[in-house]
């Protein structure tokens, strides 16, 4: 039996597959087992997995029902003592699994370990163009005050889990079509300790044009996942809600400027942002809020090429070199 169970769901992943399973079967830890849960993919998915030559690929088909269903499929068919999830467009560095299995045997009252996630800017070949990195949280023991206040974790192909938290906490949420898995993180730390391992060791994919017609499904889906981690959360912790909302505000004023250059959505990014500061008038010093509204004064004032230059310019200041290099 492997001692981690590694879960992919994969929906039409033919470009990207390759080189997601690539980035495991290159791990410098390799005890483990690659259960791909083929989503009702349409494309050669399929195919390209079973092409790969290796008996600790298992692949299961079933119709579509979504990611948090295939993670929970991908659950059912695990064996490990440790389950990790990798959406098929992401990438892990070469010891990513390594030193999470080893931050959780040196902690054995965690349940989950994560790391720090960059975003991976490609082109339409899928050519790596950029990385940026997501900002250095290493909360660890009780985490579930600053989880609750906004999901750290930025990537649902980041934790190494015990499966005995899984067995505690149960399956993710079905209905949820986006933070599920900062759901599924809430319940978790409600119950476990969580470790960290310093390093840039996710690599979180991001496609130009990709995002754009799903920004509306994620703000709705974060107002739900914001009820529902509320209603389960304990009465003193209830004062939280307000920086949660603030930080809601914020995500959904970075989603319209990143992927609506349209009126109305440079326009729902000023409310969102208007709401963030009313809330909270002190995150205008913050250099996020900072950075949201510079953004958003290039789109009000600029034309989208010109803005979008100006845009990119502030991202090269934050550019860092492909983490798998570092590793």
């Amino acid at each position: 039996m492997p001692e981690i169970s590694i879960v992919i769901p994969a929906y039409n992943a033919e470009r990207t597959i390759i080189k997601t399973i690539e980035s495991v079967l290159e791990q410098t830890f390799q005890d483990f087992e690659i259960i791909v849960i083929n989503d009702g993919s349409k494309d050669k998915t399929v195919e390209i997995v079973e092409s790969i030559k290796d008996e600790r690929i298992n692949i299961f088909s079933s119709q579509n029902r979504g990611l948090p269903t295939a993670r929970n499929r991908g659950i059912s068919h695990s064996t490990g003592e440790f389950i990790a999830f990798l959406d098929a467009d992401d990438l892990w560095t070469k010891n990513k699994l390594e030193m999470q299995l080893n931050a959780l045997k040196q902690s054995p009252e965690a349940g989950l370990a994560y790391s720090w996630t960059c975003f991976m800017d490609v082109d339409e070949r899928g050519e790596a163009i950029s990385f940026l990195p997501s900002p250095q949280y290493s909360f660890t023991g009780d985490v579930y005050q600053q989880l609750l206040i906004g999901d750290f974790i930025h990537s649902g192909s980041n934790t190494l889990i015990r499966s005995q938290a899984i067995q505690v906490v149960g399956e993710f949420e079905p209905t949820l079509k986006s933070c599920e898995d900062w759901d599924y993180w809430l319940r978790i730390a409600a119950r476990f300790n969580f470790v960290v391992v310093p390093k840039y060791q996710i690599l979180y994919r991001r496609t130009p044009g990709a995002m754009s017609s799903k920004v509306e499904v994620m703000k709705e889906a974060s107002l739900i996942a914001i009820e529902k981690a509320y209603n389960a959360a304990p009465k003193q912790l209830q004062y939280l809600k307000k920086y949660t909302l603030t930080n809601f505000h914020r995500y959904c004023a970075s989603l319209y400027l990143q992927h609506r250059n349209d009126n109305l959505g440079i326009a729902e990014a000023r409310q969102h942002l208007l709401s963030a500061i009313g809330l909270q008038p002190k995150t205008l010093l913050d250099s996020l809020t900072q950075k949201l509204l510079i953004k958003l004064l290039f789109k009000q004032i600029f034309s989208q090429k010109i803005s979008s230059y100006l845009i990119q310019l502030t991202k090269k200041s934050i550019t860092i070199k492909d983490p798998r290099l570092q590793a």
